[in-house]
């Protein structure tokens, strides 16, 4: 996956500040004595989404986020004081500690939250959606109630005592009542990027092959919660803008691809769902894509599951807001399905009830193995499984929900997928009613056999555009 990602700058950006949505008060149960707790703070960790306020422990000592970011191996909070502070005031003679971990329940028309104890003296909490005050009470639970079906609410729980209020700990929850049905199949589309590899003229290749569709690869965050092709090329008037503007007047559609293996992402950046489906409403109301395809990988968001979580909440949103546009959530594989992340992805976006049209999944890069055939096969199958065990699908359910995407010729780890092999692929989702298909990338789909892992040709002997014009056919 290295080959298909630019390297682009740290994880720097500012915690933005999510709007607040408008819901029925709700009330907690419990109510009781104030009180306090002696735990401690969490302790630090790097790829962990902090936000302004947040307290932790490091090497025993308590710190408090001056600024929302990303922590990455190297930031500890001793060695960077532009984004923590020293607490001193021992955690109990001031304000309480942040509330634990929150846990979420919903039903058709409410959102219960429960939490854990804050450290210090606590007389009691607060919940908050934006600036507005939800509930209040001396317990470690709330429900919002009086709630639509299938809504998406993030809350902030917070402890306060006479001298203050806490850090705030963020929970979302989407209410259930959802239906989607099945999204119907997509245009084949391989991945188009304006960033390196020579990026041929789409619509050259449109005619050469018969193509009507390209995945356009990728957005990133150009600091905070502001999307840009490669976090640094602005959304329209650009290289990208105008390849997207030839394809549509070529007769084509255009699906886009956010996030993907390296680079500043939006999903540790923006601070809340809400923030992050803003940043991928200016690109819909940019580009008016067919499509939005979510590239989850690496352990900023794929292994990150404050982060997984935030991104699908955030999709829940995006489809709200544009029922016509397909979403899509791309990831990683083993040669017999998704690893222990790509299962929790699945599983969550079902508890969540998150309207994914499709799950797609990157056969490559699997460590070796000279049959990306039957590897490619056995990972679908095993995509297969997991849908059906989350969602009680059929077989044919599962696989109108599941999708490809491969890496035509040599995959960064020598794997080779020929043009033969990649047909079988082709003729193998078709059979089984796959609903997208895609490699990584057009701009490798010329020939260059013994080349090597290339960004501007494939490292085999085709002919030009030859993956392309198979993806054509799906």
């Amino acid at each position: 996956m290295r080959l298909r990602r630019m390297a682009l700058a740290l994880l720097t950006a500012l915690a933005m500040a999510g709007a607040a949505l408008s819901v029925a008060p709700g009330a907690f149960a419990g109510a009781g004595q104030a009180s306090t707790s002696v735990a401690a703070y969490p302790a630090w960790a790097a790829w962990t989404s902090y936000a302004t306020g947040t307290r932790v422990t490091h090497n025993g000592v308590d710190y408090e986020c001056l600024q929302g970011h990303t922590s990455l191996p190297g930031w500890e909070p001793n060695v960077v004081p532009a984004l923590w502070k020293k607490v001193t005031d021992g955690g109990g003679n001031g304000a309480p500690g942040q509330p634990g971990q929150a846990t979420v329940t919903t039903t058709n028309s409410s959102i219960a939250l429960s939490w854990g104890a804050s450290s210090g003296t606590v007389t009691g909490y607060r919940v908050y959606e934006g600036a507005t005050q939800r509930a209040q009470g001396a317990g470690t639970t709330a429900t919002i109630s009086g709630l639509g079906t299938c809504e998406t609410h993030t809350y902030t729980i917070k402890a306060y005592n006479s001298i203050g209020e806490s850090a705030g700990r963020e929970a979302t929850g989407t209410t259930t009542g959802c239906t989607n049905p099945p999204p119907g199949k997509m245009d084949g589309a391989p991945y188009l990027y304006m960033g390196w590899g020579s990026p041929p003229s789409p619509t050259t290749v449109m005619s050469a092959t018969g193509v009507k569709s390209f995945t356009m690869a990728f957005i990133l965050s150009s600091g905070g919660c502001n999307p840009a092709w490669d976090g640094q090329r602005p959304l329209t008037g650009g290289a990208d803008a105008q390849a997207i503007s030839a394809i549509k007047g070529a007769g084509g559609s255009v699906q886009i691809s956010f996030g993907g293996w390296q680079g500043n992402k939006l999903g540790p950046n923006c601070s809340t769902p809400a923030a992050f489906a803003g940043a991928v409403q200016q690109v819909i109301n940019a580009v008016g894509p067919a499509v939005v395809d979510f590239d989850i990988e690496n352990t900023d968001e794929f292994e990150n599951y404050t982060v997984q979580d935030r991104i699908l909440n955030a999709l829940k949103i995006v489809k709200s807001n544009n029922p016509n546009v397909k979403v899509v959530v791309t990831f990683g594989t083993t040669t017999s399905g998704p690893n222990s992340h790509g299962v929790r992805l699945i599983n969550r976006a079902k508890e969540l009830a998150v309207p994914i049209d499709n799950f797609t999944i990157m056969p490559f890069d699997f460590g070796g193995g000279a049959n990306m055939y039957q590897n490619t096969i056995n990972a679908a199958e095993g995509l297969k499984t997991a849908l059906k065990n989350a969602y009680g699908y059929t077989d044919a359910q599962a696989y109108e929900r599941m999708g490809i995407s491969g890496m035509n010729g040599l995959s960064d780890q020598q794997e080779l997928t020929s043009p033969a092999t990649w047909t079988q692929i082709r003729d193998w989702a078709k059979s089984k009613g796959l609903t997208r298909l895609a490699f990584w990338s057009t701009n490798r789909d010329r020939p260059c056999p013994g080349g090597g892992v290339r960004e501007d040709c494939s490292g085999v002997a085709q002919a030009d555009w030859e993956y392309t014009k198979i993806t054509a056919g799906f």
